[in-house]
């Protein structure tokens, strides 16, 4: 096998096509597969499962799988399959545009859940066996470890788990990635559940491989296909200055200390908001910044690039293909700086608490109680899912959530009275920030809370309207711990669906 990234010798002849590969899978297997945001997911196994799925759909053969990932994938995965109708259970997150529609119109079943309950669950068993494990690693070593690729996601869960494995080989991802993960074989479930010895972002408790029996090995499929992150926007006015916003928060918080002059680990969403952010953060005056997230987008790379971010640990790369290039060039230097951990590490709510993140997401919308959506459009219809958002807003140091105030181009406020679905309860919201400004809701009651996000939050196009629904409910309300008027809660997003325009 010379010039291969194979080095166990015994795998030889597992060496297959594709399409080969995808035959050794059954109709209605659970299939865990790599991949998250987008990052080191199988690329041509998927593929040719699709096109067999299609080819068994026209023959009149039922042909769905049950497909559990880390997290987002890539077109070549979940487009594929969805569009040839080959899913019909999906968990935990999903961001893909065919599957997503088909979530939508009820013809696939969607489990969105919190990103570090991923791993416990498939391991306590409630969701069932898995058969299959289809993971992209970026080579094997001669003892049979495997060198992850450019996401570790649940990819050590899923090998463990399966009855057996698919390895894609890709040649694309860069030889200099060995050496950066930290893969946790420490945790357990109760009784035996013991501390996790993490204390410090760039701290390494683990392995650099993921170990996997060769016998569970059933099929070694070689590819040089690149990961599929699209290009981030600009960030726009409105990103700018929400970010101008939260810089001036963190200047006001380490004046008063209440955060120390490096902040405290950075934990962001995926998103123009969160590059933003971190954009701001190059010229800010913070320095020796640490991270500790989910993924690694171009904004983070900038600020390391800068030298004012020391370390940053996460699961992912969530890179535009500019920032992807820029890394591949140089990662012998960023990969003593970087880590790439399991999620159910990486989100792990016991090192969030532990090491006091301040985490930054993004949301849909707010209620001028501060309970946030950031899941589900008018209520019922999913954009992609909680994500992570849910393990770090319960457990960090700060939690702040961002959106511009209005959507649309000003047809819909992204500040209501009352959001038709709740993915954060108010109790997990300590900061909400818009383009308008900041209301920080620690230690203020619903009521209080109302005034602060109104006055600092919304839009002046809608903030008379929920000035006065928020007298009449302090007038009509049933109780005033939290002034609701049950009759017009949800009429904003009513009008919206009947005539395309909060505003009516």
């Amino acid at each position: 096998m010379s010039g291969s990234r194979i080095g166990l010798e015994s795998l030889a002849a597992r060496i297959m096509p594709a399409e080969a590969a995808a035959a050794l899978i059954a109709p209605g297997e659970t299939v865990g597969m790599s991949g998250f945001t987008g990052s080191g997911y199988p690329k041509a196994v998927p593929m040719a499962l699709a096109s067999r799925i299609e080819a068994e759909h026209a023959a009149g053969n039922p042909f769905r799988l049950r497909v559990w990932t880390g997290a987002s994938t890539g077109p070549e995965l979940d487009g594929a399959l969805a569009k040839a109708d080959g899913i019909e259970f999906r968990l935990p997150y999903n961001s893909d545009p065919i599957a997503r529609d088909k979530i939508n119109r009820g013809e696939m079943d969607y489990f969105d859940m919190h990103l570090s309950q991923v791993a416990p669950m498939a391991w306590q068993g409630f969701l069932g066996p898995l058969d299959t494990a289809i993971i992209e690693v970026s080579g094997i070593r001669p003892d049979g470890a495997l060198i992850p690729s450019s996401s570790v996601g649940n990819n050590k869960t899923w090998i463990d788990r399966a009855s057996k494995v698919i390895l894609e080989v890709n040649r694309w991802q860069n030889p200099a990635l060995e050496g950066m993960h930290d893969i946790y074989y420490g945790t357990a479930l109760p009784p035996n559940r013991v501390p996790i010895p993490l204390v410090r972002p760039d701290q390494r408790i683990g392995e650099a491989y993921f170990r996997c029996d060769p016998s569970k090995i059933v099929a070694v499929v070689e590819t040089d296909s690149p990961d599929r992150n699209l290009p981030f926007d600009a960030p726009g006015e409105d990103h700018r200055a929400i970010a101008g916003h939260l810089l001036e928060f963190f200047r006001h918080e380490v004046a008063r200390g209440r955060l120390p002059a490096s902040l405290l680990p950075l934990q962001s969403g995926v998103g123009n908001i969160a590059n933003a952010v971190m954009s701001g953060l190059v010229h800010g005056p913070f320095d020796n910044l640490t991270a500790f997230t989910e993924v690694l987008q171009d904004g983070m790379l900038e600020l390391m690039e800068s030298g004012k971010l020391l370390t940053a640990s996460a699961t992912a790369f969530s890179l535009s293909p500019e920032a992807a290039a820029a890394l591949n060039a140089d990662m012998v230097r960023f990969r003593e700086r970087l880590v790439l951990r399991p999620q159910e590490i990486s989100n792990h709510p016991e090192l969030i608490r532990r090491l006091g993140c301040i985490a930054m997401n993004g949301m849909i919308e707010a209620d001028i109680h501060g309970a946030v959506n950031s899941t589900h459009l008018m209520g019922s219809r999913i954009q992609n899912g909680i994500g992570g958002s849910g393990d770090f807003a319960r457990n960090a140091y700060v939690s702040i959530f961002m959106a511009p105030s209005t959507a649309k181009g000003g047809k819909i406020s992204t500040i209501v009275p009352k959001a038709p679905h709740v993915d954060h309860i108010n109790q997990d919201v300590q900061i909400l920030v818009t383009e308008q400004g900041l209301a920080d809701l620690r230690g203020l009651s619903p009521r209080q809370r109302a005034e602060v996000i109104i006055e600092n939050c919304s839009h002046p196009d809608y903030r008379p309207a929920l000035k006065d629904y928020l007298a009449r409910a302090r007038r009509d309300s049933y109780g005033q711990q939290s002034p609701t008027l049950l009759d017009e809660a949800f009429a904003w997003h009513q009008r919206f669906v009947e005539t395309g325009d909060m505003r009516g």
